[in-house]
């Protein structure tokens, strides 16, 4: 096989995986899973709300997720409009390598694990390595939940009914539970 085939066979391989990922749903985080949201409270008009993407889920859609969630628990809590205290959202990259120019098939002698090094005594030296990197966004943030009086002439109130009539026709519905 030509030495470019295994680049273009590298990249389909990538498109394949990632075609068959979805953004992470609007969903509280199960036990043991690493997306979805989480929400603590701290007092009684403040909580520690965050939410976890994967890595396709884009950084806007996981910071509206998080609106999302303050509005949900403004609600719940008997209040009608909330401020962020502080807020913030981090991006966790990660690098994937594909090695290219050497398939890693070594006739009989079955899968070879590279060395890190670049070449091999057992055959050609590698020609190229295609890093990519994955991303994953965190968005948390502490919201204050306020009385009609604190939020009327607040201009960093928001109110909880408009974030839901705007933002909840955007979410990811989490997948039904296989039968």
């Amino acid at each position: 096989m030509p030495r470019p085939a295994y680049k273009v066979l590298g990249l389909l391989s990538v498109l394949a995986l990632v075609g068959c990922a979805e953004p992470a749903a609007y969903a509280p985080r199960a036990p043991g899973q690493s997306v979805g949201y989480t929400d603590v409270q701290l007092a009684q008009n403040r909580y520690r709300v965050t939410f976890t993407g994967n890595s396709v889920t884009p950084r806007e859609t996981v910071e509206n997720y998080l609106l999302l969630r303050s509005a949900e628990v403004t609600l719940q809590s008997g209040y009608h409009a909330f401020e962020f205290d502080t807020r913030d959202t981090k991006a966790d990259v990660r690098y994937r390598s594909d090695f290219t120019g050497w398939p890693g098939w070594r006739g009989g002698y079955g899968w070879y694990w590279h060395s890190w090094a670049f070449g091999s005594p057992f055959g050609p030296p590698y020609e190229s390595v295609d890093s990519y990197p994955i991303t994953r966004y965190q968005a948390y943030a502490e919201i204050v939940m306020l009385t009609p009086e604190e939020a009327h002439d607040n201009p960093r109130a928001i109110d909880a009914h408009d974030v839901i009539t705007h933002v909840r026709p955007m979410t990811v519905p989490p997948k039904p539970a296989p039968r």
